[in-house]
């Protein structure tokens, strides 16, 4: 009879190998997970750019929990937080989303009311304007030329009265309709400037530049994108939180801002990723970007919880000019592309160069 031990022995193997499969599989079904997580925090952003931000920077933070020495029991917590931030956001969405609807019905209903109280107040002069009007075709019948006239002269008075009212009430309502749609108006562009740009860095949204990017293809202008990249930055939330990393993405949109000229667009991709649009050639925007780089790479202070905190930034910077029926999700790719080659370069030859904290 085979001994328990050495079935078990002989078994072992096998038993390892089932088990590294294990590991492998639950590895990459926490990677899977993980960038779930983040992809619902970007969908988040592009959904609805007000409340977005808020549930990337949850989820992230999530994701920054999960390993594959993680408990069950801290998994499924991992989860339900993930579930109950995402069923929070949806209401949130919805909730904002019923309120910018309420205010275009608003708008529509007050439209309407001007339009039904000009139609009322046009029923009723025109009844008085039709009973002048039968007066004037009576004065026909009359012989006395004194009263002819003094019919004439009663019935233009009261048509002049009338013309007159309706045009007083018809200014007031006008008038009253003008200050309402430009206070839903003005309602309407807070709302869409706030859709156009990033909550936490206050750089253009990601929407708002693609829709700019199809502007210039449909029009045929020559422009050109450049990706930029923040090396190491996760190192940044890692050692200090994203507190820190949150003011420090806020510094270095504030010195792409100062570094860029007047009509090019900033827009913040992603995460620690910018995009910058230039209206000109490849060679001006070559010439753009260096200038960009020796800019907003170097030393930043942020304030930490016990005094500042001295962080050296680099950037990884890809630029791709547009070509003559190149689609925009080509063109990003190229650009992309472009950032991660450069990244790769710069690791390969000075592995230690790019330090984010000091």
């Amino acid at each position: 009879m085979i001994s328990l031990k050495r079935y078990l022995d002989s078994s072992s193997p096998e038993l390892a190998r089932v088990e590294n499969e294990c590991q492998d599989t639950f590895a990459a079904a926490l990677d899977v997970y993980g960038s779930a997580l983040l992809e619902m925090g970007n969908c988040s952003l592009d959904a609805c750019p007000g409340l977005g931000d808020a549930l990337k920077h949850s989820l992230t933070q999530l994701t920054a929990e999960l390993s594959p020495a993680i408990a069950s029991g801290d998994l499924a917590a991992n989860g339900q937080k993930a579930r109950e931030q995402l069923l929070g956001w949806g209401r949130d969405a919805a909730r904002h989303y019923q309120g910018k609807a309420r205010e275009v019905k608003e708008i529509l209903l007050t439209m309407a009311q001007a339009a039904e109280s000009v139609g009322t107040r046009d029923r009723r002069y025109a009844s008085q304007i039709s009973a002048v009007t039968e007066r004037l075709q009576a004065i026909a019948s009359l012989e006395d030329l004194s009263e002819i006239r003094a019919s004439i002269d009663k019935s233009a008075a009261e048509l002049k009265t009338s013309i007159e009212r309706m045009t007083e009430e018809g200014a007031v309502v006008l008038n009253d309709l003008k200050q309402q749609v430009e206070s839903y108006h003005a309602k309407l562009e807070e709302a869409e400037k706030s859709a156009s740009r990033d909550a936490l860095t206050g750089a253009s949204s990601r929407l708002y530049v693609e829709g700019q990017i199809e502007k210039r293809i449909e029009c045929g202008t020559a422009f050109c994108v450049a990706i930029v990249d923040i090396d190491g930055f996760k190192k940044v939330n890692d050692a200090h939180g994203h507190l820190i990393g949150d003011e420090l993405l806020k510094q270095f949109a504030g010195e792409l801002r100062s570094a860029c000229r007047s009509n090019d667009i900033i827009g913040r991709w992603g995460g620690d990723e910018f995009i910058l649009l230039f209206d000109s050639t490849l060679e001006e925007a070559e010439a753009q970007t260096e200038r960009l780089r020796k800019w907003v790479c170097g030393n930043y202070e942020v304030a930490g919880k016990d005094g500042p905190l001295k962080l050296r930034i680099d950037a990884s910077i890809g630029l791709a000019a547009h070509a003559a029926g190149q689609e925009m999700k080509d063109l990003l790719a190229q650009a992309d592309t472009a950032m991660y080659e450069q990244k790769n370069a710069a690791h390969a030859k000075t592995p230690d160069q790019r330090r984010t904290l000091t």
